[in-house]
């Protein structure tokens, strides 16, 4: 076993030692028997709790091709321990260029898959364009992040999604746990190690007040830092400021900000005139899918050099005198440069995606589309979740299921 292998063994070992939900799981859908024989392909952070993930699959039967959903985010030692000790196929290294990317996304497609698992949509998107020759055997699919569901409802609406895609970003036990609890943990997690730069007593400004920019804005406010937000939803406006932040416009908060994280999913979030703006010393950082967030095209305008200050931190000279820092290239700053969510975070989000993957095998029929996970599934997880920490809970009595069933009776 080489070195690195040994890193990524003892961190895949750790990893299932504490994804009890996903163990259980796995021997269900195992006995199950649905996935036996099903060629899948997987585009996923290529890390430790992915890797138990790619492996359980394949322990219920599947053939499974795996490769990264995005150039920064693979763990080597991960990668390499998979190949070499358990003999996945795994396309993925970190700092692929874009073409090595696109190229791994393709491995990934060569044994002709029936079923899809994506982060992003990219591995879905590439079936639809380059590789629509294969898109007759796939039987559907499951997406897990907001930015890959968003691109996939464009898909459908404009009637180009060919194939039935699970939606486990609309679980409960995904989206209120993974992305508030996970992101908020290891976005700060991330930070922390790029930078090691004081929180306490810092402005820190949130783009965007979705469940991750909750999460991010929770664990800043934890650490003693001034948390502002930016956001262009007026009800999520209103929770923020509810919840004791200050809202205001992104190019108004970037000029006292200290830290900057953006988590929203759309592009140039730190635009232009933000770059124009931002305070002397910021740090700017990204949490949303992909490196379009933070606009890297207005930090080379308005410098006259960059150069990497501190590994995966870049320091961009402003013309007029300011430096500005980019984290991780503006890519995920929680997987870039941190380790990802917490294992038991993504022990449930991975069951979700194991569960979802054998549902669209045991329901070949459904239609093309984007289809919320099944309540059921979602119940599921989080019942195992509960087990799984020793914890029981209430139970409704007849009476009290009549009582709340019924409509004649109100007292």
């Amino acid at each position: 076993m080489s070195d690195l292998s040994e890193i990524g063994t003892k961190r895949l070992e750790w990893a299932r030692e504490h994804m009890k939900v996903m163990m259980r799981v796995r021997e269900e859908v195992k006995q199950r028997g649905y996935l036996e024989g099903v060629n899948i392909s997987m585009a996923l952070h290529v890390e430790a709790k992915t890797g138990i993930l790619g492996i359980s699959l394949r322990e219920a039967g599947a053939n499974v091709k795996m490769a990264s959903c995005n150039p920064l985010s693979t763990d080597d030692s991960v990668a390499e321990a998979m190949r070499e000790e358990y003999g996945m196929d795994v396309f993925a290294k970190r700092g692929e260029s874009n073409q090595e990317y696109y190229e791994n996304l393709n491995e990934t497609l060569e044994h002709g898959p029936q079923v899809v698992i994506d982060d992003g949509g990219d591995l879905i998107s590439l079936l639809h364009t380059e590789r629509n020759e294969l898109l007759e055997d796939i039987i559907g699919g499951a997406e897990e992040t907001t930015t890959g569901i968003v691109r996939l409802k464009a898909m459908a609406d404009d009637g180009e999604l060919k194939f039935p895609v699970i939606s486990v970003n609309d679980a409960y036990m995904k989206h209120l746990f993974d992305n508030r609890y996970g992101t908020g943990q290891s976005t700060i997690d991330g930070l922390m190690t790029a930078t090691n730069l004081q929180l306490s007593g810092k402005n820190f400004l949130v783009g965007g007040y979705g469940w991750c920019g909750r999460g991010i804005a929770m664990r800043a406010k934890g650490m003693g830092a001034q948390v502002m937000v930016s956001e262009v939803d007026p009800i999520r406006a209103v929770e923020a400021r509810m919840e004791g932040f200050e809202v205001l416009p992104m190019v108004e908060g970037i000029k006292k900000a200290d830290f900057v994280v953006t988590a929203t999913g759309c592009k140039n979030v730190v635009g232009d005139e933000a770059i124009k703006h931002a305070k002397d010393g910021c740090v700017l950082s990204n949490s949303g899918h992909f490196n379009n967030e933070i606009s890297t095209p207005a930090l080379e305008k308005y410098s006259r050099s960059s150069k990497e200050v501190r590994d995966d931190v870049v320091g961009y000279d402003m013309k007029d005198g300011r430096t500005l820092y980019l984290v991780a290239e503006g890519r995920l700053v929680n997987l870039a440069v941190g380790q990802g969510h917490p294992v038991e975070i993504m022990d449930m989000s991975f069951a979700l995606q194991m569960l979802a993957a054998e549902y669209v095998v045991r329901n070949p029929d459904m239609e093309p589309g984007v289809h919320r996970i099944p309540a059921e599934l979602d119940e599921m997880v989080a019942k195992l979740r509960l087990e799984a920490d020793g914890i029981s809970i209430d139970e409704l009595t007849e009476e009290q299921v009549e009582y709340i069933t019924g409509w004649k009776e109100g007292t």
